[in-house]
């Protein structure tokens, strides 16, 4: 069985092809750029990503070596995300299937979690997932993907390009922050943890206060991703003590930073935990993680409305298939 997955809830537009096998065929993106100096813009993404839809398509299926009459499924994103964004994703599924091929609505936040999964081969993670507009430590228990902490404004990629717009960085800037600040030395900044849960927004208005008042970008940089990826790191340290698991899977786009890997590798290791991170190429969002995810989902019967739902939690959708994945994993 061969699976198309569409993802569109930022400024990414991705389609991927997967086989029931977990074995992936193509996975090809286009990525919408904001003017200088500003963040995404939701329409403006809708309309880029229905400009490329067909040409990412096409893509698509000449890597897989395929042509649509192999396709026997569509997943796209239902949530959460930017309704204009989820909207041309979900009116393109309709489109292709053309009433005839099945579609299946895939929570975007899960489908970081499960594409994880399948690249590590982790069964049962504490997982920490980390992007532009979410910040969770989640871990399976009792049917649902349970929220241990998350951020209570902004999420950790968001906060990193905030900084950078007003420290006149390209977007995305946390590449760029992560590069500026090897080097660089500490200088202290808010730590704001609050139980499990966490906050972005005032360190990065002391972070750019520290730059105008004439600290280096460097050092700046450095403290600003030492304290965001300490806190990261301390909250996922604690789900891991409450739940006994043995294992951390980071994911999400902001997964690829260097300095946040090494953080978690060294608190995993003096706990005796396993650590893995999802590859680079699959952390920034994707379509193959949303034709995965629809191929678990569909395994187990789930179904869904034609819909997008901007707001869906994580925790709101029951994992049906998750017992299944993890013991057939090696």
């Amino acid at each position: 069985m061969l699976c198309i997955g569409i993802e569109s809830t930022a400024r990414t537009f991705g389609i991927g092809v997967v086989s029931d096998k977990g074995d992936i065929l193509s996975n090809v993106k286009s990525v919408y750029i904001p003017p200088a100096g500003w963040g995404i813009k939701p329409v403006e993404a809708a309309e880029h990503h229905r400009s490329v839809c067909n040409d990412v398509l096409e893509k698509a299926l000449k890597k897989a070596k395929i042509d649509m009459s192999n396709i026997e499924l569509i997943a796209f994103s239902q949530g959460p995300g930017l309704p204009p964004c989820l909207h041309v994703g979900l009116n393109f599924a309709l489109e292709i299937s053309k009433s005839e091929i099945p579609i299946i609505g895939v929570n975007h936040c899960i489908a970081h979690v499960e594409i994880g999964r399948l690249m590590t081969g982790m069964k049962d993670p504490v997982v920490l997932y980390v992007s532009g507009g979410n910040t969770q430590v989640l871990s399976y228990i009792d049917g649902y993907y349970r929220c241990f902490g998350e951020t209570m404004d902004m999420g950790v990629g968001n906060a990193l390009d905030k900084f950078g717009r007003e420290a006149g960085l390209q977007f995305p800037a946390g590449p760029e922050i992560e590069r500026l600040a090897k080097g660089g030395k500490y200088i202290e900044l808010p730590y704001v943890v609050k139980g499990m849960d966490l906050s972005f927004s005032g360190i990065v208005t002391a972070a750019l206060n520290k730059l105008k008042s004439g600290f280096s970008l460097r050092d700046v940089c450095f403290s600003l991703q030492e304290t965001f990826f300490s806190m990261l790191t301390e909250v996922t340290e604690r789900a891991l003590a409450h739940t006994g698991k043995e294992q951390t899977l980071l994911t999400g786009g902001v997964a690829s930073n260097q300095r946040l890997k090494e953080m978690l590798r060294i608190m995993c290791e003096e706990r005796g935990a396993n650590f893995s991170c999802v590859p680079k190429e699959f952390a920034g969002d994707n379509g193959a993680m949303i034709a995965w995810t629809g191929i678990l989902m569909n395994r187990y019967g789930v179904k869904t409305e034609p819909e997008i739902k901007p707001r869906q939690r994580t925790d709101e959708v029951e994992a049906v298939w998750f017992d299944w994945f993890s013991q057939r994993r090696p």
